[in-house]
C-alpha cells in the first residue's frame, strides 16, 4: 500500500498530514525528534537533510510533501540541503514532489503577484527560495522526477502560533480588548494564506499530473490590511475595534538585538510596508479547491484561539 510522506511538522505539515489521513491516505511525517503517533499517521525520527535516510524510508511512497523549513535565521544555509534530499528521494522512490513554496523569490514587485512573475529577489532569502524551485524544476524537464510548487503567503490560521504575523502576536490581546502591534504599514492590502487552505492545495496537486512541473499560486481571498483582518478578528471576537499600532524602527531596531527573527525581517520589510496581493486565478481555473471565505477563516481562528486559552489555564 503506497502512503504520503510528509516532511515536516510545523503548522503546515501537521495539517497536511492530518488532512490526508482523514481522506484515508496512510501518512508517514518525518521530523528531527519524532512523535507520538496518531491514527493514520506514522512518526519518524530523520534528519530531513540526510538524503541517503530519507530516500529510505521514502520507498513505496506516492507523494513527498516537503513542508519543512530550518530556522530563519539560518535559511541561506539549511535550505539546499532540504531540498537535495528531498529531490534525491523523489528521484529514487519514484514519489511525486510537492514544495510548499513562498512569494520571496519575486522579490518587490509592483501590482499583483502572478506565477509569471521572473523569480528575481535579491535578497539571500528569497534566492535560496528561488534557487530551491529552479533545481527541482530542472530535474522534472530532465524526466529524472515529478514535481510541483504551491506557493504561498503568510500564514494564518488555527494551528498558526509564534511564526504568523496575525497570530501570538496580535489574536491573545485583541481576545482582550487591547491594541495590538504590526510590523510595516498596518493599512496596505495584504494577502494571507490560511493555513487549512494550504492543506488541502497540498493534498489536491500530488495527484493531478496536470499540475506537476510549474509553481501555483494558493487560492487566496481578496488581500486585507492588518487593520482590517484585526477589526474582523475582534468583531468574532466580541472585544470590540481595538488599536493597531505600527512599531517604529526604533522599537523594531532595539527588538532586532535580541531577536534573530526581528532581525532577519529587514530583507522581506517591503512586503509590509507596500500592497502585498496574490493573484491565484490560475490554480483556481484549473483545480477544485479554493479559498475559504473570511467570515469562516476568522471564526475558526477566534475559536481556536479561545479553546487554546482555556487548554492553558
Amino acid at each position: 500500500m503506497s502512503f504520503h510522506l510528509v516532511i515536516g511538522f510545523g503548522p503546515a505539515g501537521a495539517a497536511t498530514a492530518r488532512l490526508l489521513a482523514a481522506q484515508g491516505k496512510a501518512v508517514r511525517v518525518v521530523t528531527t525528534s519524532g512523535r507520538s503517533p496518531e491514527p493514520g499517521i506514522e512518526h519518524i525520527a530523520l534528519d530531513a537533510a540526510d538524503g541517503a535516510r530519507l530516500t529510505e524510508v521514502a520507498q513505496g511512497a506516492a507523494a513527498i510533501h516537503s513542508c519543512a523549513a530550518p530556522p530563519y535565521h539560518r535559511w541561506a544555509s539549511g535550505w539546499p540541503p532540504l531540498v537535495s534530499a528531498a529531490c534525491a528521494a523523489a528521484e529514487a522512490s519514484g514519489a511525486v514532489l510537492v514544495m510548499l513554496g513562498n512569494l520571496y523569490g519575486y522579490g518587490p514587485v509592483d501590482g499583483p503577484m502572478t506565477e509569471e512573475l521572473p523569480l528575481a529577489a535579491t535578497g539571500p532569502k528569497g534566492r535560496v527560495r528561488a534557487a530551491g524551485w529552479e533545481q527541482a524544476r530542472q530535474l522534472h524537464e530532465q524526466g529524472r522526477i515529478r514535481a510541483v510548487e504551491v506557493r504561498a503567503s503568510d500564514f494564518f490560521g488555527p494551528g498558526v502560533t509564534d511564526g504568523g504575523h496575525l497570530a501570538a502576536r496580535v489574536v491573545p490581546w485583541l481576545l482582550r480588548g487591547k491594541p495590538v502591534s504590526t510590523i510595516g504599514d498596518p493599512d496596505a492590502p495584504h494577502s494571507w494564506s490560511y493555513l487549512p487552505d494550504v492543506a488541502r492545495a497540498l493534498a489536491e496537486v500530488a495527484g493531478e499530473e496536470r499540475a506537476w512541473g510549474r509553481a501555483w499560486h494558493l487560492p487566496t481571498g481578496p488581500a486585507l490590511s492588518t487593520r482590517e483582518m484585526a477589526d474582523r478578528l475582534a468583531a468574532r471576537a466580541g472585544t470590540g475595534p481595538v488599536a493597531v499600532r505600527r512599531l517604529s524602527p526604533a522599537v523594531l531596531g532595539a527588538a532586532s538585538l535580541f531577536s534573530p527573527l526581528i532581525r532577519e525581517l529587514k530583507e522581506i520589510r517591503y512586503q509590509f510596508d507596500r500592497p502585498f496581493v496574490v493573484d491565484s486565478s490560475a490554480y483556481e481555473a484549473a483545480f477544485t479547491v479554493r479559498a475559504t471565505p473570511v467570515d469562516e477563516q476568522v471564526a475558526a481562528t477566534v475559536d481556536w484561539w479561545r479553546a487554546r486559552a482555556a487548554t492553558a489555564g
